[in-house]
């Protein structure tokens, strides 16, 4: 089945749209990590964009998308995280009512988070039936505009941002990396990395307790989501049709990430570059530290996707 999907000018076209919103992220590098891997580590911060996480640039571009009369009925959606409080943030800053479904179980940052940035909050059981049926019965009593999390084509062009930018920083990389939970980052990301050049390899992380990613890639069919088991919170939704085509047309390697190097790179990130990363954020290296081969001596960008961590439940000592 073929599936429409954004191409790279509809990323470059996302990025204009939403540049004077969003926060430009640094691009660092640590020496110390660079010789730990015998490779040169380039790190896209997202955990310094708005709402703490790159989902920011999605929920803008789905924003912005919308007609007058469209966000006049606000917007909604149901998400245990950091696409809540992106979308809370965006509707927020252009002055638009948003309805968020919640499960009960989020995280105390995350739930805080969505309520700082005035969103409309209604907590749900902990399943995705809860979360539909509770989402539908909002969007019956305010009229709202769904916004999905990553099945959206807005959303993953926005996604894609963050890799134009840094490409547009350093061009002559060898592999880009991005975590895969959804799908919806690393989708734009491949997107916009194989229309850009398809000499660089892009590679995924994925968490080996959450890999329906790798089994997709594997068995080349979709396979959902069951019963994720991995800290990494972010990484636990299953992919879409949409996400899977894209990453089966363009993405070239899925490592897998224990949590013990979860845990290893989370803390190597935040003792070596201090920076606060969420153990989402840390798969990527992770997992590049689990499977040493094939990178050896190469330039490698990483999308460090957020820092919504919560500090009461650090998986290490700091």
């Amino acid at each position: 089945m073929t599936v429409n999907r954004p191409t790279i000018d509809h990323v470059r076209g996302a990025h204009a749209r939403i540049r004077k919103y969003i926060h430009q992220t640094p691009v660092m590098s640590s020496e110390l990590i660079n010789r730990e891997l015998d490779a040169s580590l380039f790190f896209k911060c997202e955990n310094f964009q708005k709402a703490g996480a790159f989902k920011f640039r999605g929920a803008s571009n789905a924003l912005l998308n919308l007609s007058s009369d469209e966000l006049a009925r606000g917007v909604g959606t149901h998400s245990s995280g950091n696409h809540a409080g992106a979308l809370a943030k965006a509707a927020a800053l252009l002055n638009v009512p948003a309805f968020i479904v919640m499960p009960d179980n989020s995280r105390a940052v995350k739930k805080k988070a969505v309520a700082n940035y005035g969103a409309s909050i209604t907590y749900c059981e902990p399943t995705l039936q809860a979360r539909e049926d509770t989402m539908e019965r909002v969007q019956h009593e305010t009229g709202c505009t769904f916004i999905h999390p990553y099945d959206r084509f807005d959303i993953i062009a926005g996604q894609g941002t963050a890799a134009l930018e840094l490409l547009s920083e350093v061009p002559d990389l060898d592999i880009v990396m991005a975590p895969v939970g959804g799908g919806g980052l690393l989708s734009g990301t491949a997107i916009y990395t194989k229309g850009f050049s398809q000499s660089i390899q892009v590679w995924a992380g994925e968490p080996t307790g959450a890999c329906d990613a790798w089994e997709s890639m594997k068995t080349g069919q979709l396979v959902p989501s069951v019963n994720p088991q991995t800290m990494a919170d972010g990484l636990l939704t299953s992919l879409s049709d949409m996400t899977f085509q894209a990453i089966s047309d363009h993405v070239d390697k899925i490592l897998l990430c224990d949590e013990d190097n979860i845990v290893k790179a989370m803390q190597l990130i935040w003792e070596r570059m201090k920076i606060i990363i969420e153990p989402s954020s840390a798969v990527p290296l992770g997992a590049l530290m689990q499977n040493p081969a094939g990178y050896k001596s190469k330039k490698i960008g990483i999308i460090l996707s957020g820092g919504n961590v919560d500090l009461a439940e650090l998986p290490f000592t700091p």
